[in-house]
């Protein structure tokens, strides 16, 4: 999955599988879902992770029924403060 899939919507991602198309779509779609995120003021970098020069960003959703869903998503870019502006993006969209 992507940032764009988060972003724009699963049924508008043009390359996501069913099963990344199925995540994205859970987060838009479900009630009661809770981001839960720790943010440290120290780390800018935060959520991100660097995969063999591409950036990725993770967190976890807590569902209303109880579960957690971990989510990691690719931001497609190898500068690390485009990841970060991305990342923000992310994250303000699912908040």
């Amino acid at each position: 999955m992507t940032y764009e899939d988060i972003l724009q919507g699963s049924s508008r991602a043009r390359n996501s599988s069913k099963a990344q198309a199925q995540v994205a779509g859970s987060i838009e779609k479900t009630a009661g879902v809770r981001l839960a995120v720790r943010v440290d003021r120290n780390n800018p970098d935060h959520h991100l992770w660097n995969n063999r020069g591409t950036w990725w960003c993770h967190f976890t959703l807590h569902k209303a029924d109880y579960t957690a869903q971990r989510v990691r998503v690719s931001l497609k870019t190898r500068d690390q403060q485009e990841a970060r502006e991305r990342r923000d993006e992310v994250l303000a969209a699912i908040a």
